[in-house]
């Protein structure tokens, strides 16, 4: 095996060395790049330039090809998420039950689509294919706590106690 330089993290942050043992553990290797984002993101909460420049460098894959994994798969977030986190399922009963206008009301009064954070930093907005609560549908779930049947008025009360908690 050839001995290849290896390049100091981007900052002197800890975190950075549970990113490098899970590199080390896949052998700097290609195939730990899934591996190796997902360890970045748990450690920073997002993937930033930065961060990806240093993996392709460090596994020896392309930027290009980085990147194109850390936007194909949506568990990644190339933004800091929010202090607190909506998601809204979109599962077919759920969407049935009530979904579009629960997104459409969040959207008018906070201005974010899923997949943003508000300006302050408040909150993200996400959705997700199905949370299997379908009974309960439509269902929210805020901060990991899966709330159902839903109403415009109830996600609206949610997301202001969370400012008001502030």
């Amino acid at each position: 095996m050839q001995n290849l330089k290896q390049i100091d993290p981007p900052s002197d942050d800890k975190r950075w060395r549970i990113v490098q043992a899970t590199m080390r553990r896949n052998g700097h290797k290609r195939s730990g790049l899934i591996e190796t984002l997902h360890t970045v993101q748990e450690s920073f909460g997002f993937l930033d330039e930065e961060s990806l420049r240093y993996v392709a460098f460090s596994l020896r894959t392309p930027l290009s090809q980085v990147y194109g994994v850390s936007t194909f798969y949506h568990l990644f977030s190339l933004k800091p998420a929010g202090k607190h986190s909506c998601v809204v399922c979109t599962g077919t009963a759920c969407y049935i039950k009530g979904t579009p206008q629960l997104l459409q009301e969040i959207q008018e009064m906070y201005g974010i689509k899923p997949g943003e954070t508000t300006e302050d930093g408040a909150f993200s907005l996400l959705t997700a294919r199905c949370v299997g609560s379908c009974g309960l549908a439509p269902v929210a779930v805020f901060d990991g706590e899966v709330l159902g049947n839903q109403t415009p008025d109830r996600t609206m009360e949610t997301l202001r106690r969370w400012y008001d908690d502030e």
